[in-house]
């Protein structure tokens, strides 16, 4: 290509000169690059000498050579003693045949399994799951963090243990042994980035693709999105009001390998594993090889009769993985969760999980074992113990005076969340869309389930992060909002489940 055709090619539109306007240095860089990946310029043009470039577009020298200099820096050009040349690039897209987006065919299949549901902000009312974000002790949590700054001095800076810090690891292996009933000793726990790592965790060390796991259903979208990402056979066992109903004939027809479940508080029916369930659970996991992840996801909050113990502490040496997090206990952004390995399993993924792991928020790590040694930890779960309770009798009285529709209300001896069941011509997922466009994220319980059924419609009820003064008019709104609902349903006819 003739060097004199270039600057036409360059001047087609004239570099912005205005007040404001990005660097001529910088806006010439970019449609040199520009026109080198879109096919203008072809590999091996050679280009205009710096000065000849710059008095045709009436810039200074220094500016076509800084332009020219990163350019060859980057790999687009390729300057010699005869000049400078476009660089061959192997991966740039001819013009007729490029392409935006790869096509979904070129996308990992794992992805196109994942249900996918919008996530209102955490202070948008009733959501579930969102702990009273104002009421956690900010300054406790500052003068913890800043004593463990202090403490660490530079050397916190540096990598710290993959599987958490030591002085944590051992402030939740107490603390679990006494509130949760939990077996474990400090080096059977690794600290996680939140609960799904630890979820994940599972996946990765005890299955290989295509090896079934049962999740709960309905159940936490979060399991069922991290065995998809596993690649694993991802099987539903309906619930009911005891917990996981599985039977003797699931176990005979599609054994698995691994077993996802909430005991203490199933999620989102709040419904409780029985203990002969739990018995007969590790039993046949024991007699198929299988191993039980625990989620105990928000148990420290019990308002209604004893606390309800660990399935891992339930016998000896369980096939118990048992995954938590301070998500619910604290905020949800701490994003530091555990998983609590069976003593003959740490031993042997301890080498592996070295080398999977890097450890990372050491501060906030030894900020946290501390915070729980001190007794601060216990302080605040009793104090949003109270707290919660308070709002879950205020949202029940809101419920019974206010919501002018038929529906049951499930769940509430524990956690942060109700279950309004609805009948099946009140569609759930119409009301939450609605209730988002005014404020309110209660989420469609049909969207908890792979296969929804018609007893699957309701609404889940977050009122932890909701004052309690707040619920008669949310109530009312909602109430209005599911009639309205039924109204178009009627007229419409149901949506079939998805």
């Amino acid at each position: 290509m003739p060097a004199t055709l270039l600057p036409q090619v360059l001047l087609e539109e004239p570099l912005d000169r205005a007040r404001g306007a990005a660097p001529l240095q910088r806006q010439l860089h970019q449609r040199l690059k520009q026109a080198i990946l879109r096919g203008r310029l072809a590999a091996g043009s050679r280009l205009p000498g710096s000065r000849a470039l710059a008095e045709a577009l009436a810039v200074s020298r220094n500016t076509v050579t800084a332009a020219y200099e990163l350019l060859a820096a980057e790999g687009y050009l390729q300057p010699d003693r005869r000049g400078t040349r476009v660089a061959a690039l192997a991966t740039a897209p001819r013009p007729a045949a490029a392409r935006a987006v790869p096509p979904m065919a070129d996308v990992a299949r794992r992805l196109a399994r994942i249900h996918v549901v919008a996530k209102p902000g955490h202070e948008i009312a009733l959501r579930p799951g969102v702990p009273a974000l104002a009421h956690f002790p900010l300054a406790d949590w500052r003068r913890a963090l800043d004593r463990a700054i202090d403490a660490a001095g530079p050397a916190g800076l540096g990598q710290g243990d993959p599987l958490g810090e030591p002085a944590l690891r051992g402030a939740i292996a107490r603390h679990l042994s006494v509130a949760r009933g939990v077996r474990c000793d400090p080096a059977h726990i690794v600290v996680t980035e939140g609960a799904h790592e630890a979820l994940s965790l599972c996946a990765r060390l005890l299955a290989n693709p295509g090896d079934t796991v049962w999740i709960e259903e309905p159940g936490y979208r979060g399991a069922r999105a991290a065995m998809h990402a596993a690649d694993l056979d991802v099987q539903a066992v309906r619930v009911d009001a005891d917990g996981l109903a599985a039977s003797d004939a699931d176990w005979a027809a599609r054994p698995p390998r691994l077993v996802c479940t909430t005991p203490s508080h199933q999620y989102p029916t709040g419904a409780v594993l029985s203990a002969a369930r739990r018995l007969a659970l590790i039993a046949n996991a024991r007699r198929h090889g299988a191993w039980i992840v625990e989620d105990d996801y928000d148990s420290e909050f019990r308002h209604a009769g004893e606390a309800i113990g660990a399935m891992q502490g339930l016998v000896p040496h369980a096939p118990v993985l048992y995954v938590g997090s301070f998500s619910k206990t604290l905020f949800p952004s701490l994003r530091i969760g555990f998983l609590v390995l069976p003593e003959a399993l740490a031993a042997r993924v301890a080498a592996p999980l070295g080398e999977l792991l890097r450890s990372g928020h050491r501060h906030e790590q030894l900020a946290l074992a501390g915070f729980i040694e001190s007794g601060a930890y216990g302080r605040h779960l009793g104090r949003m113990g109270r707290l919660y309770r308070e709002r879950q009798r205020a949202l029940r009285e809101a419920l019974s005076q206010h919501l002018r529709v038929p529906h049951g209300i499930e769940g509430g001896r524990g956690g942060l969340h109700l279950v309004v069941r609805l009948p099946a011509d009140h569609p759930d997922r119409a009301i939450e869309q609605a209730a988002l466009r005014h404020g309110m994220a209660p989420q469609a319980l049909s969207s908890f389930a792979a296969r929804p059924t018609a007893a699957d419609n309701g609404l889940v009820l977050g009122y932890g992060n909701t004052s309690a003064e707040l619920f008669e008019p949310l109530v009312r709104r909602l109430s209005q909002l599911a009639r309205a609902a039924r109204q178009r349903s009627s007229v419409t006819g149901p949506r079939p489940p998805r």
